[in-house]
This record gives C-alpha cells, sequence and structure tokens, in this order.
C-alpha cells in the first residue's frame, strides 16, 4: 500500500509541473532572467506549492503516524551548517545553469529528452563522487 501511495505521490507531482510548464528548462531559465523576459509563473507555482506543504506539515506535525499507520519520521538535526550552505548553493547553481531541478529531471528522463538524461546522469555522478568522498571521510574506504 505504500509503494501504491508513493507511486501515487510521484505521478501526482509529475503532472503537476508538465502541466505548470516546470519541466521546460527555458520556462525556469526566463523565471531567473530578471533583465529581459521575466516570466513569473514558476514564482506562482512556488508559492501553490509551499501554501500545500505547509498546511500538510501543519497537520501531520499534530500526528504520531501517517494516515497510511506508518511512524512519522521527522529529522534531528536543526543546524545550518557549512555543509548544508555549500549544498544549497550548489544546488541552485546548477539549477541556474541548466533550468533543470531534479524532479523535473526525471519527468525528462521519462520522455526520453536528452537534457534529462544528461541532467539526471550528473545528478546520479554527483551522489556517487559525495558518497565515495564520505566513506573516504569515514575510513570505510
Amino acid at each position: 500500500m505504500k509503494l501504491f501511495f508513493a507511486f501515487l505521490s510521484g505521478l501526482i507531482f509529475g503532472l503537476g509541473i508538465i502541466v505548470s510548464g516546470m519541466v521546460n528548462p527555458v520556462k525556469v531559465l526566463s523565471f531567473l532572467d530578471i533583465t529581459r523576459y521575466w516570466d513569473p509563473s514558476l514564482a506562482l507555482v512556488m508559492g501553490s506549492a509551499i501554501v500545500v506543504g505547509v498546511l500538510a506539515f501543519g497537520y501531520m506535525k499534530r500526528r504520531k503516524q501517517s494516515v497510511l499507520g506508518v511512524s512519522i519520521q521527522w529529522p534531528d538535526s536543526q543546524i545550518i551548517d557549512k555543509r548544508l550552505i555549500g549544498g544549497s548553493a550548489l544546488f541552485g547553481i546548477g539549477w541556474g545553469i541548466a533550468g533543470i531541478c531534479p524532479g523535473p529531471g526525471l519527468v525528462l528522463l521519462g520522455a526520453g529528452v536528452g537534457k534529462g538524461l544528461i541532467f539526471t546522469a550528473a545528478m546520479i555522478a554527483g551522489m556517487l563522487i559525495f558518497d565515495v568522498l564520505e566513506k573516504r571521510k569515514s575510513g570505510a574506504v
């Protein structure tokens, strides 16, 4: 049942970003280009997502279990450190260069769009590099 709802959530998310046009890197880059052809539609999509998220998290914060009866696992750490800031900056820079973030990247990959393949390959490579560096740091390699 959990797998079904995970699939359904991903499907709804994917359809939402397709309908809103957010899988189109040009649309995203137009939002970031405030000097020429600024397109505010991404702000509306993000604002809508924030409202839905705030309401959902507010509801779930009062519960011990999810709607499916699974225990809710909240993050333990609230520390904002150099790694979090650096990772966020790298994510933003990559998003600004490509006009693609992980969700739309996977949608583009599934649609067989070349940019989606390149983006997803680069994203996976970054994750693997991070994993290797973390293992070296902890002495596991």
